[in-house]
């Protein structure tokens, strides 16, 4: 699953990067955290968690000025805030969210929660890139758990990720005027799919991540053949991304700021399986045990190490 990501861009660079024709991030929107979001919504943030408002790209039909679509009016590309989780329409409360942040591309279109989103409300979520958690299969922690090191996972060309996502609208009933920004919440999930070789020594899921070429399928809401939509979903290219172990501050969601992204010091590494080679690497800063006289070779422990290379 995708559970945590890096939106390091500014709306300004959002706008450019993505066509948008409709910068409405400073709309008034609700927001179902208790305290002030920090960074505030929009701004950079390294350390981007579910319930939290982030920006999302999508194409809705202009309202006309009787409060009713257009008919013949094309969609408008906007950037939003939108809260990670979502929320159907049908939702008794909010809570639900936090149980649907991201969604299977191999079932959406046939599950309830998803289906109606992923025929029409389609979005793409901007990223620099996303973390994962890697269970070492030889270390453990202080509880006698396998040790879980984090994984920052993003573009070896540089180039921004989309995530592919869906968008819903809820209404808060108990909100009389629905003009008021406070009687909307609308929410986001990222869909993922089987991760790519390499990626899945971290793990079997990934963010489903989309090109450029497909942003303007993906994002066409009148684009609601399953068939096509299913296209899109089962988009695989593998070989685009590069992954590398980081600090394990990240695991907190209080903690944010670039150096979250920074590759880890190999002191800081114990029982980490390298993603593309299938070895072994780390000894959490203790000196590394001393061979015997019939101990294996080096190229041996990478292939019996636990995880065969590629």
């Amino acid at each position: 699953m995708c559970g945590r990501y890096a939106a390091t861009a500014n709306p300004d660079e959002l706008v450019e990067e993505f066509e948008v024709e409709q910068d409405r991030t400073a709309d008034p929107s609700r927001s179902i955290l208790k305290n002030p979001q920090s960074p505030p919504a929009g701004a950079p943030d390294w350390n981007l968690a579910p319930s939290k408002q982030a920006p999302v790209v999508l194409s809705r039909v202009p309202r006309g000025t009787d409060e009713t679509y257009a008919a013949d009016a094309p969609p408008v590309r906007q950037l939003r805030l939108l809260t990670w989780g979502l929320v159907p329409s049908w939702a008794k409360d909010v809570k639900m969210g936090m149980r649907m942040i991201n969604a299977r591309a191999e079932t959406v279109l046939e599950k309830g929660s998803f289906a109606k989103a992923a025929a029409s409300r389609r979005c793409l979520v901007p990223a620099q890139g996303w973390y994962e958690w890697q269970k070492s299969p030889v270390a453990t922690d202080a509880k006698g758990n396998p040790r879980k090191q984090p994984f920052f996972m993003h573009r070896a060309d540089g180039d921004v990720v989309a995530f592919a996502g869906l968008y819903e609208f809820w209404r808060d009933r108990e909100v009389v005027d629905k003009d008021d920004p406070q009687a909307w919440l609308t929410t986001f999930t990222i869909i993922t799919t089987e991760a790519e070789p390499g990626l899945d020594r971290i793990h079997d899921r990934q963010p489903l991540v989309l090109e450029r070429a497909d942003w303007a399928a993906w994002l066409d809401p009148a684009l609601t053949d399953p068939a096509e939509v299913g296209q899109l979903l089962s988009f695989a290219q593998p070989g685009r991304f590069e992954a590398h172990p980081v600090g394990t501050a990240v695991s907190s969601n209080r903690s944010n700021g670039p150096q979250l992204i920074e590759p880890a010091g190999e002191s800081e590494l114990d029982g980490v399986v390298d993603p593309m080679t299938g070895e072994i690497v780390g000894t959490g800063g203790r000196p590394a045990p001393v061979p015997s006289s019939g101990a294996a070779t080096q190229d041996e422990d990478a292939n019996h190490g636990g995880v065969n290379p590629a």
